[in-house]
């Protein structure tokens, strides 16, 4: 694979997708020469559809420009992970753990394209008259413990990285950021089936991949951020994190404990998110079973009700792997 030349051009690229928008809503409204934002970009400066636009942040609460930030935001923390578990761990490290050269070598190539989407999103970011975030400081000790702790953790963040980036479609506004989103999570999702493959897993382990919401996907990343540069904190909170006796027994059929059967106030349901749709168990006793039907990675969420909104979250989500 020579990444080489993608290292050059998709920037450019990416950018000219996006501020070629740009330009044609301020050839529309006359503007005075004023960057138009990527929200104005999706309504092509027409006032009635900058309303609808304008209703429809106030409903997720995320721009163009702060969905964008968002991803950006994730692919620094991917992107820093591989750095520094390559600067950590030779390759002859991974071959002792029963992975061959060629293996190998394609995680590394996953961590060279992590590094291009960060430039694609920053030239993106910045064509459309905003300020890209900056990477944050932080915490790897765990997940970079070992070799295998950083395969485990490769495939969990690939998987979250795809659906983060289903979660965030149904919230941009603009055709063009859309489509230019879509031309790294598919990228993304061969990543994923890369590092399960190195973690002995099937590759594709269902026919459908799963969407994250922000605030399910920051819960995920908040762990592994220690602090961020002003101006790079994002306007997502996370959930609380949930906290099991038995994360390691998340099997088909099996129970899983919570830490304390009192906590969190007010939990009814384990949700489980995977391709599909949600399923719902009942919490009794501060146990809930693990549903038929999973593969892959799946989220487990605490509910007040059979609801994954944001409102009806109390906890998590977990990540689980049943397959």
């Amino acid at each position: 694979m020579v990444l080489a030349p993608l290292a050059a051009a998709a920037p450019a690229n990416f950018a000219r997708q996006v501020s070629s928008s740009s330009a044609a809503a301020a050839t529309k409204t006359g503007s005075s020469g004023a960057q138009p934002t990527i929200t104005e970009m999706a309504t092509g400066g027409n006032s009635s559809s900058t309303a609808s636009t304008a209703s429809t942040k106030a409903a997720s609460g995320l721009s163009d420009l702060d969905i964008l930030n968002f991803a950006l935001t994730a692919e620094h923390l991917e992107s820093n992970f591989y750095m520094m578990g390559f600067q950590k761990f030779q390759a002859s490290d991974f071959m002792n753990l029963g992975l061959d050269q060629s293996m190998v070598q394609m995680i590394m190539d996953v961590s060279m394209t992590e590094a291009v989407h960060v430039t694609t999103l920053q030239a993106a970011i910045s064509a459309a008259g905003g300020t890209p975030v900056q990477k944050c400081d932080y915490n790897f000790d765990a997940a970079l413990a070992s070799p295998d702790a950083m395969l485990k953790t490769a495939r969990t963040l690939e998987a979250v990285g795809v659906s983060a980036y289903l979660g965030a479609a149904p919230l941009v506004n603009s055709s063009d950021v859309l489509a230019a989103a879509a031309s790294i999570v598919t990228v993304e999702s061969r990543h994923q089936a890369v590092l399960r493959l190195a973690n002995k897993a099937v590759p594709v382990p269902a026919p459908f991949d799963t969407a994250l919401g922000p605030r399910a996907v920051f819960t995920l990343a908040a762990p592994f951020i220690k602090s961020c540069p002003t101006g790079s904190n994002l306007s997502v909170q996370p959930f609380p994190a949930i906290a099991l006796q038995n994360p390691d027994q998340a099997t088909i059929g099996s129970s899983l404990k919570l830490q304390d059967p009192a906590q969190p106030s007010g939990a009814s349901f384990c949700a489980f998110v995977a391709p599909g749709g949600p399923q719902y168990e009942q919490i009794s006793n501060g146990e809930c079973a693990v549903p038929q039907g999973l593969a892959g990675e799946v989220y487990m969420m605490i509910t007040k009700s059979k609801s994954i909104a944001d409102d009806q979250v109390l906890a998590g989500p977990t990540v689980i792997q049943p397959s």
